[in-house]
């Protein structure tokens, strides 16, 4: 089952990021309605109690096995019968999974004293019978590059789950409506990535001959595996420090600072693998094979001209925009969201060197980046536990910092990167953005008090988004026409056009 290329890689690229990122956008807009009308129909406990389940919800999610259909990414072909023991492999693990977080439900109850946490994740554990469908259908699918299917699905999913999501708010339903409306979701994306990907639906349990697959998805997982004690450890140790009110205030702003780091990154990592991938299978043995730094160096320009604004503007326009976004209740989001803001721009950063590493076929860096993590967010938390929901906040900063310093060290080792490209990559991106949030600020303060909030943010979002074009037109204008390129090629460009700039 070999793939042969009609279009460059590089258009093939393009292709997949306008729709992915398209589709992506979509998707939220549907996802964060609903969303921020369920926010103000739920009470902060609810997210507090749901949060609590999460933590053991999301520490079996790191061995569900995407990390095995991920390694059918890299295989240069990939048979029927193969397929069918990925499936089988799938299966297996995520049954044992749902039976694991059935029965161990009650010690997760008791160590957040919270009887209902017991019975929320009962409930969730069948959420694990999707995930072999979605996950297969999926690596098959991007082994083609194909993402435009893949968007449609979850588009479709993303309509799935909100509509369950405002019947369960509207209705009463409570705390449930957090756990109903993603198992709706998750359904109707294994029913649609199935249909999309005409994956295989009889597994095989006869495993033999794939177990270089097992291995390098069993890497994965782990790493999976510590990137669930690295980004949950807050949540462990501040579900026994804090009371529900207090956790659902601190998961819901966490919430918000996530958003672009959470939602859209990871689709642009998705396709950044596969492309990796395709990019290193294709250069192997030739003398442009260690270019890879170019290729990534590429990525975070690009991704972080968008994402480093959003972070400043975010932070700037905090007072204005947590009582327009999620309503009055949550002012105590408020000091909070800057801080958060500056921690997920270092995270914006680090999670964009995994796929690079692991398309070069080095999974175990990125396993040993989360082990690193995983020791010191867990320490940042625990110091910043001392001085509550603040000291949280501090916690995610401190430990990003560090985090991020490590990820740059070994994995730029591995790929070829210099720490002169990569200041490059970053300064003129930063330098605009603090300029105009220091300048957005500086508005805010000065509008009248009584003046409503959202009057106040229609007038300092097209503002701050004037002055941070204007800036980086005066530092880098060479940045903007880069983006402008990516966007308006057409996939006219041929195959040397597709490989990667010479590292920096």
């Amino acid at each position: 089952m070999a793939e042969r290329p009609t279009q460059s890689l590089a258009s093939q690229v393009r292709t997949a990021v306008i729709w992915r990122s398209g589709s992506q956008i979509g998707t939220q807009i549907v996802s964060w309605a609903s969303t921020l009308i369920v926010i103000r129909l739920l009470a902060p406990q609810d997210y507090g109690l749901f949060a609590m389940a999460q933590v053991m919800l999301m520490l079996l999610n790191t061995m569900n096995g995407w990390g095995l259909a991920s390694a059918l990414i890299r295989e240069p072909e990939v048979s029927e019968e193969r397929l069918r023991q990925a499936l089988g492999m799938l299966i297996l693990l995520n049954f044992g999974l749902a039976l694991i977080q059935f029965l161990t439900a009650p010690l997760v109850a008791l160590w957040f004293e919270q009887p209902m946490v017991a019975d929320l994740l009962r409930v969730q554990s069948l959420t694990y019978l999707t995930i072999p469908f979605s996950a297969l259908s999926y690596a098959m699918l991007s082994r083609r590059m194909e993402f435009r299917k893949p968007a449609q699905v979850r588009l479709a999913s993303a309509i799935a789950g909100a509509v369950t999501a405002l019947l369960g708010a509207f209705g009463g339903w409570g705390v449930w409506t957090l756990v109903v409306a993603p198992m709706m979701m998750f359904l109707t994306e294994a029913i649609g990535m199935t249909w999309a990907a005409r994956a295989p639906i009889r597994p095989i349990f006869r495993f033999a001959g794939a177990g270089h697959i097992a291995g390098f998805g069993g890497v994965m997982t782990a790493t999976q595996l510590f990137w669930f004690v690295q980004s949950q450890s807050d949540v462990m140790i501040a579900g026994r420090v804090l009371d529900p009110h207090e956790l659902g205030v601190y998961t819901t702003g966490l919430f918000l600072a996530q958003l672009l780091a959470a939602k859209f990154v990871p689709p642009i990592n998705e396709i950044a693998f596969a492309a990796y991938s395709r990019q290193n299978a294709a250069l192997q043995g030739t003398p442009e094979a260690d270019l890879g730094a170019g290729a990534l160096l590429a990525t975070i320009r690009l991704v972080l001209l968008v994402a480093l604004p959003a972070y400043a503007g975010m932070a700037a326009v905090a007072p204005a925009l947590v009582p327009v976004v999620l309503g009055q209740q949550w002012h105590e989001i408020v000091p909070l969201l800057p801080i958060m803001c500056i921690a997920m721009a270092m995270m914006t950063l680090q999670i964009l060197f995994a796929p690079a590493t692991n398309a070069r076929g080095v999974p175990l860096a990125a396993l040993r980046i989360t082990m690193i993590g995983s020791v010191v967010m867990t320490g940042a938390f625990f110091i910043g536990s001392h001085w509550g929901l603040h000291g949280f906040a501090w916690g995610w900063v401190g430990g990003m910092a560090v985090l991020t310093g490590a990820t740059v060290i070994l994995s730029g080792g591995i790929i070829g990167l210099r720490p002169s490209g990569l200041a490059r990559a970053i300064l003129p991106p930063l330098a605009a953005a603090l300029l105009m949030a220091a300048i957005v600020r500086l508005m805010l303060g000065l509008l009248p008090a009584g003046l409503m909030p959202l009057l106040a943010l229609g007038l300092c979002v097209p503002l701050g988004v004037t002055l941070y074009l204007g800036f980086l037109q005066l530092i880098a204008p060479e940045r903007i026409a880069e983006a402008l390129h990516f966007m308006r090629n057409r996939g006219d460009d041929d195959e040397s056009q597709a490989e990667p700039a010479p590292a920096e």
